[in-house]
């Protein structure tokens, strides 16, 4: 009886913890929200006192990992393309920690001037003929979309890198100093017209930068060509290409190249082991069809240690992996453990 009734005792502590312990939770996630909603409301009125009519709040979202406040997002009334992101704790008084004055000034400036710097990459390539699809937000990477074949990709990339320059130029180096060089992406007609596309009410920074949107033109195969610069200006001849792939695929593409490059070195050194280390694959010129690229190997096997990589080929292969022409043996690229050391390509 005694061990029945402990049974019982124990069973209804444990549901009295489970619904305790769902009562806090439930607790925590209103507070969450009250908390959101009071920054918000926080938030206008900063921006009513210290910039009337200039500042309208349009999201508020709770800091993840949780942390004091929220980041509240507002849009510019006299600029359609600039959007003002700041952290704000009602509870605390601050904004980012510090003074709120302050600090809403400083991020009107910077949306007024990311603002600025996003209407030079757009107006240049419109002028080119491309519409922007979406800019990377760390970077400052134009994606546009267009067809590129084994006919036309010299020429166009020529074109993207006149693009470039005039984007450049047009943002006056804003971007601090001396250009020293551009990137732009390209992906198929068919994936831009298929992207996720944000609320048009949105300020054009937001909605050109959107997670959703990036991940939506990223989630096939496309191009990033790169631009060098010569004496602070982009170089529109300087172009190359090179095909970034999302995960799964870029893991199967490496392991075909992998394989087949291991069973041609296996002809001299039957106990080679290639690395696993992947190197940026990029587009042979004047194709779209051919990348090119380094594959570390050891020609033994070192005990219990992954194979790093201490000698390299350079291969060309389809874009299946298969090995088109011979490899081209680059030699000693590591001592031991050390830094890789590979030659340009």
């Amino acid at each position: 009886m005694s061990g029945a009734r402990g049974r019982r005792r124990t069973g209804a502590a444990a549901v009295t913890g489970m619904l305790t312990g769902a009562l806090a939770l439930a607790l925590t996630g209103c507070g969450l929200v009250t908390t959101t909603k009071e920054d918000r409301a926080y938030a206008e009125k900063l921006a009513a006192a210290h910039h009337p009519g200039v500042l309208r709040v349009i999201e508020a979202h709770t800091l993840l990992p949780k942390s004091s406040g929220s980041e509240v997002v507002f849009a510019v009334t006299d600029d359609p393309d600039a959007v003002v992101r700041i952290r704000v704790d009602a509870e605390a008084g601050t904004c980012n920690t510090h003074d709120c004055r302050e600090v809403l000034d400083q991020a009107i400036e910077k949306g007024r001037q990311e603002a600025d710097a996003l209407r030079a990459v757009v107006n240049s390539f419109r002028a080119c003929g491309h519409e922007v699809l979406a800019v990377d937000p760390q970077t400052g990477a134009p994606w546009i979309a267009a067809s590129l074949t084994n006919s036309t990709v010299s020429a166009r990339i020529g074109e993207l890198g006149g693009c470039a320059r005039k984007w450049k130029e047009a943002a006056g180096g804003k971007d601090g100093g001396a250009v020293r060089g551009a990137s732009v992406n390209v992906v198929s007609p068919a994936v831009a017209a298929k992207r996720h596309q944000g609320a048009k009410k949105q300020p054009t920074a937001m909605r050109l930068s959107g997670s959703s949107l990036l991940a939506s033109l990223g989630s096939h195969a496309y191009y990033s060509v790169g631009f060098g610069a010569v004496d602070g200006r982009v170089d529109p001849s300087s172009g190359s290409a090179r095909i970034v792939r999302p995960f799964k695929e870029r893991q199967k593409f490496a392991a075909a190249v992998h394989g087949a490059v291991g069973d041609l070195l296996r002809a001299e050194h039957p106990r080679v082991r290639v690395s696993d280390y992947e190197w940026v694959w990029r587009l042979e010129p004047g194709t779209v069809d051919r990348v090119t690229g380094y594959v570390l190997y050891c020609e033994e096997p070192d005990g219990e240690k992954s194979c790093l990589g201490d000698r390299a080929v350079l291969v060309t292969t389809d874009l299946s992996g298969k090995p088109v022409g011979g490899l081209r043996h680059v030699g000693k690229v590591r001592e031991g453990r050390g830094p890789l050391r590979l030659p340009p390509m």
